[in-house]
């Protein structure tokens, strides 16, 4: 290829491909397609951006010359992404004149760890809580709350990937007012901060799931019980009114789905939220080397008159064992279609990552869909759900509300997603490590602090109320052409 003949091009172009394969995208040298580095979509390797040519993200950033034998042997392995594999690496970069979004100069950061609270200290984020929860509970317990599947990198890109989207504040818009109320599925709450379905909260605190119940009632807010609930659905139904969604996990035997539904129905519960990422169980190095087992004082209460209340201890993870012999991997889109059979109430469809999958969940006739990749316990190196969310958002095209759960540890992270189009967001680990750390007092102190920094960020970026905040309000990693197109 004639290297001064692509130093002419403009980056505006929407592609070039020549012999070596890889010069495409927007944002000329890089981009969508380019020589990748550790960059994302169209690169070799997949450690955040959109692939500029051996730098760490970006759209065509400049080329970083980091360890390089890495990069050789990365630019010499079959194609993992969806450019082609180079043939050569040329001599030097090329000038690239297009525009650059500031985001393609972000390196992947790693936030500031956050301080370990000292007794006395008072709490103001809901990232602190962490730290005191580690404190309290058990390795075993803790690292089946903390930790994630395999290299855990999915865990970590859940957080690190909403701070490579920033904002573009608006001014001088009145914003005295700011109303954060919205509806979900025809029900009235107070703000798009809802609480996602988490197992066994007991291992946390002796209250359990019915302490969410209450914060997430005194919140004005939707919880969603888990199937592996250590507090029945009647117990948390009696414990406070309130809008409660009932996750529900499909059994081998489909008499346990029919029961549980029913009972979920018969407590008021308004919505199911189907999990559909977990045929298996993902691979949680963490719980195998603790031989993970539910503490033999505790129960799943959803499943206890069924007899399969009890988690067996095993060499390994006693969960593993547990979803391996209880849960069916033969769950389909037949089966959406036969959960509709037995209940009127609406259905959520959680983890889903892809547009296709997204499209069929409309076509299937589902009430909303939940983008998540269940805390990245399940699938190690999928995008994080802020990564993705976009493109189901996209091919939904409004006819059912997504929402999203994963990584979500700040106001502007709320901020982010539904400005994105997301209709809400879920949180999960939060909740559990306050919980431990100060039982209902501590869910409610969450909610409240999400709330005042979402309330805040509103108001920061010029928004008065959910509808006003729109796209044009943050750029992402792939923003760069759309942003120039102003300018």
């Amino acid at each position: 290829m004639d290297m001064r003949k692509f130093e002419e091009m403009e980056g505006d172009s929407d592609e070039y491909s020549g012999d070596d394969g890889g010069y495409s995208g927007h944002g000329g040298y890089g981009g969508h397609g380019g020589y990748g580095g550790y960059g994302g979509h169209g690169g070799y390797g997949g450690y955040g951006g959109h692939g500029g040519y051996g730098s760490y993200g970006g759209h065509g950033g400049q080329y970083i010359h980091e360890q390089e034998q890495e990069d050789e042997q990365y630019l010499q392995q079959p194609n993992q992404s969806w450019g082609q594999p180079p043939r050569g690496r040329p001599s030097r970069v090329p000038r690239v004149s297009a525009f650059v979004s500031p985001v393609s100069m972000i390196k992947s950061p790693t936030p500031t760890p956050t301080p370990t609270p000292t007794p006395g200290m008072k709490i103001t984020n809901v990232s602190e809580y962490e730290a005191i929860a580690k404190k309290k509970l058990s390795k075993m317990i803790y690292d089946y709350y903390a930790s994630g599947a395999e290299d855990q990198w999915t865990l970590k890109e859940n957080q690190n990937a909403f701070s490579r989207i920033l904002f573009r504040p608006r001014i001088l818009m009145d914003v005295r007012n700011i109303d954060l109320g919205t509806t979900v599925l025809g029900f009235n709450i107070s703000m798009p901060i809802m609480i996602a379905p988490t197992a066994m909260q007991k291992m946390a605190h002796p209250q359990g799931e019915c302490a969410t119940a209450r914060a997430a009632a005194a919140a004005d807010t939707i919880m969603t019980l888990s199937t592996l609930a250590t507090s029945s659905v009647e117990e948390v139904a009696s414990t406070v009114p309130g809008i409660r969604f009932f996750q529900l996990y499909v059994y081998k035997d489909r008499r346990v789905v029919t029961k549980l539904v029913s009972r979920a129905e018969k407590a008021g519960f308004k919505a199911i939220v189907l999990t559909v990422d977990t045929p298996r169980l993902g691979r949680r190095e963490a719980d195998t080397k603790n031989g993970f087992v539910l503490p033999p004082n505790l129960k799943l209460k959803n499943l206890e008159d069924l007899d399969l209340g009890k988690m067996d201890k095993t060499n390994d993870s006693g969960l593993a064992s547990y979803v391996a012999a209880q849960i069916d991997p033969s769950l389909s889109w037949k089966d959406v279609k036969w959960l509709q059979t037995i209940t009127k109430l609406p259905i959520l469809l959680k983890g889903v990552l892809t547009a296709e999958d997204a499209g069929l969940a409309v076509q299937h006739g589902v009430a909303g869909i939940i983008v998540s990749n269940h805390g990245a316990r399940q699938l190690d190196y999928v995008p994080a759900t802020i990564m993705v969310l976009e493109e189901v958002v996209k091919v939904v095209q409004g006819r059912i509300p997504v929402f999203m759960d994963g990584g979500v540890r700040r106001g502007t992270d709320v901020f982010k997603a539904l400005a994105l189009g997301a209709s809400g967001v879920f949180i999960g680990r939060p909740v559990l490590f306050a919980l431990a750390a100060d039982g209902e007092a501590g869910v409610r102190k969450v909610l409240q602090m999400l709330r005042d920094e979402f309330e805040l960020t509103m108001s920061l970026s010029g928004c008065r109320s959910l509808k006003e905040i729109s796209r044009d309000h943050i750029v992402t990693e792939w923003d760069h052409p759309r942003i120039a197109s102003r300018l």
